[in-house]
């Protein structure tokens, strides 16, 4: 039974066409993408009723979330990507070790960084960018959080191995599921048990666990999913470098990502703690478009991964150039949304008029270059499947590093908070011709390869 899936998933990957194999992949993704982002949403919206200062600390705690996501992302993406190429060599045996090796590894990262955060966190959340006035809430929030971070680790590996495998759907089931539990405990925490901003942080943690367990027993119990074993992990350095070297990208883009929002947080401090929640809720609100595409670019990778450790270049950039035409399309129509329903969307978390004023105006500039990360978002994944891993880390790098710090660093002392507003925009213009460049260089080398192929 198990035999004949795995070899059926390999028949699909390498024949069904493109328009429909990758859509078909990537709903699940996409389904997990936005119910985890609007999980995260619902932690801004649910605190964002305490007041404006916790609904800032949620913000400041988020640059936290998005390191810790990015060791993550580092491992999980780093063995998916092994996994699906070997699976594609059909070198099963070494793929399940990739897969325990994973698994185990998370756990145990996570359980030292839950450790060192929990132990320091009072100290921790000024270097993340706190105000005097946000830190109470923010150590508050943090301890809880930091609780559920094995799990949440754990599970962000099993999920990202799991779509490599091709098995998105199951991947869906276990984050979809915590993510609707944490909106239920949400406000039965925070209001009904009078936990205050602790409450939110513990229903993450809670929803963390249950996802974890979900995921562990569809691994092992599922016959089209490779079983975590603990006879299968053996750690051996050759497997971390391969995962370190194909998960780089993600740690880059995820670890920018972290930096970005504390050097965001520093330069609108002197604009109040209005600034720093307004921001935070457009940022929200910004993953939450980008979620939609980073789901569909995941139903694009196993086929990349399969094909191109089989050699099928032309099915690659087939697959490549029909992601990103989807990708742009369906963000340009959710930019246009968000720019008509900026002030709306921002009164939804917050009726402070000082962060509605501020949100709106930097929601509205965010939606003119929103379709943009279109073409970064596909850049990264393609490039980084492809096993092109240092374009690919330059890629992960643009957005919120190599183009967001200098502007960040630059236009608020010309502009002063327009200068804020206004440096992912700017970001995005700069990160979309680099990653275009970077992405058409890699297709012709692509593109040579199968010239030769065909005079062979």
């Amino acid at each position: 039974m198990r035999e004949v899936s795995q070899e059926a998933r390999y028949r699909q990957m390498m024949e069904e066409p493109v328009h429909t194999l990758i859509p078909r992949l990537a709903v699940p993704s996409i389904i997990s993408m936005l119910v985890t982002a609007i999980y995260n949403m619902a932690d801004t919206y649910f605190v964002s009723q305490l007041g404006t200062s916790p609904s800032a600390a949620v913000g400041v705690v988020f640059s936290l979330m998005a390191g810790i996501q990015a060791v993550a992302f580092m491992i999980g993406m780093g063995c998916g990507n092994e996994i699906s190429r070997l699976l594609g060599q059909k070198d099963r045996e070494e793929a399940e070790r990739y897969v325990a090796t994973g698994f185990f590894t998370e756990l145990i990262a996570g359980t030292l960084i839950a450790a060192a955060g929990i132990l320091f966190s009072e100290k921790l959340v000024y270097l993340l960018g706190s105000t005097a006035t946000i830190a109470p809430y923010a150590a508050s929030y943090t301890r809880y959080v930091l609780i559920g971070i094995p799990f949440f680790m754990a599970s962000l590996g099993m999920n990202n191995m799991l779509r490599f495998q091709g098995n998105s759907f199951y991947s869906m089931i276990g984050i979809a599921t915590g993510g609707i539990l944490n909106m239920f405990l949400d406000p039965l925490l925070i209001y009904g048990f009078h936990m205050g901003i602790a409450g939110a942080a513990a229903a993450t943690s809670v929803s963390q666990m249950i996802s974890f367990c979900i995921l562990v027993w569809q691994c092992n119990c599922m016959p089209a999913c490779l079983s975590i074993r603990l006879r299968r992990f053996q750690p051996a350095l050759s497997r971390y470098a391969n995962i370190f070297r194909f998960g780089l990208p993600s740690l880059a883009r995820q670890g920018i990502a972290s930096v970005a929002v504390i050097v965001t947080n520093f330069a609108a401090q002197p604009y109040g703690d209005a600034a720093i929640a307004a921001i935070a809720i457009v940022s929200r609100v910004a993953m939450f478009m980008n979620s939609a595409i980073i789901g569909f670019g995941q139903g694009f990778q196993p086929v990349c991964g399969f094909n191109y450790g089989a050699k099928n270049y032309k099915r690659v950039e087939e697959a490549y150039q029909f992601s990103l035409r989807v990708c742009f399309v369906a963000l340009l129509f959710m930019g246009v949304g968000s720019f008509l329903n900026a002030e709306r969307i921002v009164m939804l978390f917050r009726r402070d008029p000082k962060v509605i004023e501020i949100g709106t105006r930097a929601l509205q500039l965010q939606a003119c270059t929103i379709p943009l990360a279109a073409q970064i978002t596909m850049a990264n994944m393609f490039s980084q499947t492809t096993g092109y891993n240092f374009r690919a880390t330059v890629v992960a790098l643009l957005r919120q590093g190599i183009c967001l710090l200098p502007v960040l660093l630059v236009l608020p002392r010309i502009f002063g908070l327009a200068g804020i507003q206004s440096a992912q925009p700017v970001s995005d213009i700069f990160s979309a011709i680099i990653a275009f460049l970077i992405t058409k260089s890699i297709l012709d080398e692509m593109r040579q390869k199968t010239a030769e192929q065909e005079r062979q």
